[in-house]
């Protein structure tokens, strides 16, 4: 909360009543960081005090579908509005709803990290991207005139397109590309003193790029600017990238984690405090950066997420960790059936030993408190997945038309599996000299396995295959 110096003693008096619902909420934090990461996933910040005391006694969350919060007087609608108590006010800058969630979130990516975080729900993944890459990119009006940002080139269809269209072709941001993301080499001939962050999405977007995480959170920090990660793929679940430094992590929340398909959303999550060479005169740019999105940039452009998305995230999020483990070990089965394939050419998938970038995703991704008989977290690898057909394209046309159980569509993360083409869908609009970069050819196919029993997700695609 701000300070209330300078406001009339009704407004002071809002104050003093705040700080005791702060302490409240501040006992529960520490309360559910003693947790363990799937009882944060069911209860979050949503305690049997606030259910009794707030909300008459409602078990689940409630929908708060109202657009506005109405005030008692003139002074507390003053100190909610300057910021000077917990409020609120306005869906498009916070709702009750939408704080469960990102108080769960916060809880769930900071799980014994060492590290305190804050989270800030959007409407799309891709909204989320840009809350939290746009506050990096603004010119300073003693800095250079020419700044740059660093990004792996293996990453989503649409990130590439906001880096290098909104970014770079309208606003005249350079958007230096690493074609081969676990090349530290790379990532380091690529930043200079005009450099405002480095970005990766891990694993990626089908690719299923993968780096050594604390290395490049290292070179970012050597530099003092923020390492930023996408990590929908993994989801808390299987990798908290805030334990080994990252600043900033955000997920499209409309994959993995709402498995059930029916929500769109995003987050951004931030380490507090982050790392950045951006100066800005509001302290929580640097200390609580999800924060200062939420309550300064985020309210003046309104990508807000709309509280009913909110709560079906919310109530996937509570079986995560089990779910994350059910696709994980599914894929990896249906992953190993494709490798042995005799018109499958090459599979993409981080849990095969084969696997080139396998040895350092081993290093990073595991099942949260999880435990192999000897102490250690066993490794899952996630649900996505991709494979590329034999022979040329139409191949791969062909096999995809012939799927019978695996639905075709550009989503991902379901809890049904769904398979796309990604050249003539999810990055289309790269073209093909971008995706022959990104490793896209035209014959790969972007497989995500989901809860159904293996043997039949592998006899749909013995019988497409069996096509060609």
């Amino acid at each position: 909360m701000n300070s209330d110096s300078n406001h009339s003693p009704g407004v002071s008096k809002c104050v003093e009543a705040a700080k005791i619902l702060s302490a409240e909420r501040e006992e529960a934090l520490k309360r559910a960081q003693t947790m363990k990461f799937d009882t944060i996933a069911v209860h979050g910040l949503y305690t049997v005090e606030e259910a009794l005391r707030r909300n008459r006694g409602s078990v689940i969350e409630p929908l708060y579908l109202s657009t506005s919060q109405a005030y008692a007087d003139a002074d507390e609608l003053e100190a909610a509005l300057a910021y000077l108590t917990p409020s609120w006010c306005y869906t498009r800058i916070a709702n009750p709803t939408t704080q469960y969630l990102e108080w769960t979130l916060a809880l769930l990516e900071g799980y014994r990290t060492g590290y305190e975080t804050s989270c800030l729900v959007t409407s799309s993944g891709m909204s989320a991207i840009a809350a939290a890459v746009d506050p990096f990119l603004v010119k300073q009006k003693s800095g250079p005139e020419e700044i740059n940002f660093v990004s792996s080139i293996q990453i989503y269809g649409g990130t590439y397109q906001y880096f290098s269209v909104r970014k770079a072709k309208e606003q005249g941001i350079e958007a230096r590309w690493v074609q081969n993301p676990d090349d530290l080499e790379e990532w380091k001939a690529r930043i200079d003193g005009n450099t405002r962050f480095l970005y990766m999405e891990m694993p990626s977007n089908p690719q299923q790029s993968f780096a050594d995480l604390k290395s490049l959170v290292d070179l970012a920090h050597s530099w003092g600017i923020p390492f930023i990660i996408d990590s929908t793929c993994a989801t808390p679940a299987l990798m908290r990238p805030i334990e080994y430094g990252a600043d900033v992590v955000v997920h499209s929340l409309t994959k993995s984690i709402t498995a059930s398909g029916l929500a769109i959303g995003g987050a951004v999550i931030s380490r507090r405090p982050i790392i950045t060479n951006v100066k800005n005169d509001n302290p929580n740019f640097k200390e609580n950066f999800a924060e200062y999105v939420k309550l300064w940039p985020f309210r003046d452009t309104g990508p807000a997420a709309s509280p009913v998305n909110a709560l079906f995230a919310l109530n996937d999020l509570r079986t995560l960790r089990s779910r994350m483990e059910l696709v994980s070990r599914n894929c990896q089965i249906v992953a190993g059936y494709l490798a042995g394939h005799d018109r499958v050419s090459r599979v993409d998938y981080l849990g095969l030993p084969a696997c080139r970038l396998h040895e350092v995703a081993k290093k990073y991704m595991k099942l949260v408190d999880s435990d192999d008989g000897s102490g250690r977290e066993v490794n899952c690898y996630g649900h996505l997945m991709s494979f590329t057909v034999d022979g040329p394209p139409e191949n791969a046309r062909k096999v995809f038309d012939s799927f019978k159980l695996i639905h075709r569509a550009t989503d991902l993360g379901r809890i049904k599996s769904l398979a796309t083409i990604p050249a003539i869908s999810t990055h289309l609009q790269q073209g093909e000299e971008v995706r022959r970069l990104a490793n896209i050819p035209p014959q790969l196919i972007r497989l995500c396995v989901g809860a159904e029993h293996p043997d039949d997700v592998i006899a749909d695609l013995k019988q497409a295959l069996a096509v060609l």
